[in-house]
C-alpha cells in the first residue's frame, strides 16, 4: 500500500494519474448514451478494457487515474450521485488488484512480466482480470445495495462479467503497449524509487484474500445468500480493504 501514497510526490506519477484519469474519464463518456444496462447505473462500458491494461503499465497511479477518472464520468455524464463514492472506491480497486497479484497466483501465474506472448501470461492476466472485475462488482454493489438502488444479485453479476469480457479484450492492447512504454521509461517500477515501492507483508495470502473477497463474494451473496446482502457482503468487503494491508 506504501506506493499509493509515496506515489504522490514523483512528478511523472502524478503526471501518470492524469493521463490515466483523463483517457478513462473521456471513453466513458463517449460511450455513456451507448447500451444501457441500469439507467443511471451502469451500461455496456468499452472504457473497460483500460484498467487491467493501466494498472499493469502504471500501477499506483492507475488505481488513482481510474477512480478519479470514473467520477469525471459521472460528472459529465449527468449521473453523479450518492453511489459514485462506491463508484470511486470499486474503479479504485479495479486499477489496483491487477498489479498487485500479478505474479502471485501460484500455480497460475506464469512468472513472467506481462508481455502478453505466451499462453500462460494470457491465462493469468484472464484470471486477474476476472478477479479485479469481481472485486469491484462486490465493492460496487454491496454499496448501492445499502443505499437502496439496485440489488447486489443483479448489478454484481452485470458488472463482474461486463469487466471482465473487455478484461479479456484488454490483453490486445496491452500486447501493443507494453514494450512501448518499457522503451519510454514509463513503466511505474522504473518511474518510482524502489524505497517507495510497497514490501508486501504476505502477498500469496493477501492475493488469495483478495480472491475470496472478490469471487467469492460475488458468488455467496449473490447466488446463495441474497436475503443477507448487506451483513454478509461487508464481510467480503472488509475482507477486500484487508488486503492493502497485506500486499
Amino acid at each position: 500500500m506504501k506506493e499509493l501514497f509515496s506515489m504522490w510526490k514523483n512528478t511523472r506519477m502524478i503526471l501518470l494519474v492524469a493521463l490515466c484519469a483523463a483517457v478513462y474519464a473521456a471513453v466513458l463518456i463517449a460511450f455513456k448514451a451507448g447500451i444501457v444496462i441500469i439507467p443511471g447505473i451502469t451500461e455496456i462500458r468499452p472504457a473497460n478494457i483500460l484498467p487491467i491494461v493501466f494498472s499493469l503499465l502504471f500501477g499506483p497511479a492507475a488505481a488513482w487515474g481510474t477512480g478519479v477518472g470514473n467520477l469525471i464520468g459521472d460528472f459529465l455524464g449527468g449521473t453523479l450521485g450518492p453511489g459514485s463514492a462506491f463508484g470511486f472506491a470499486g474503479n479504485f480497486f479495479l486499477g489496483y488488484v491487477p498489479y498487485k497479484i500479478w505474479g502471485q497466483l501460484f500455480v497460475l501465474s506464469s512468472g513472467e512480466e506481462p508481455r502478453m506472448r505466451t499462453a500462460r501470461q494470457w491465462l493469468e492476466f484472464i484470471v486477474i482480470g476476472f478477479i479485479s472485475a469481481a472485486v469491484c462488482a462486490v465493492i460496487i454493489a454491496w454499496g448501492l445495495e445499502v443505499l437502496g438502488l439496485v440489488p447486489f444479485s443483479i448489478l454484481s453479476t452485470i458488472i463482474t462479467l461486463n469487466n471482465t469480457a473487455a478484461h479479456i479484450v484488454g490483453g490486445l492492447l496491452l500486447l501493443l503497449l507494453w514494450d512501448r512504454v518499457r522503451r519510454m521509461g514509463l513503466y511505474w517500477k522504473d518511474v518510482m524509487a524502489p524505497e517507495d515501492i510497497a514490501r508486501p507483508v504476505a502477498p500469496k495470502g493477501g492475493s488469495l484474500l483478495m480472491l475470496i473477497g472478490g469471487v467469492g463474494g460475488w458468488l455467496i451473496v449473490a447466488f446463495l445468500m441474497p436475503g443477507a446482502a448487506i451483513p454478509v457482503g461487508a464481510i467480503f468487503v472488509l475482507a477486500i480493504l484487508a488486503t492493502l494491508f497485506l500486499l
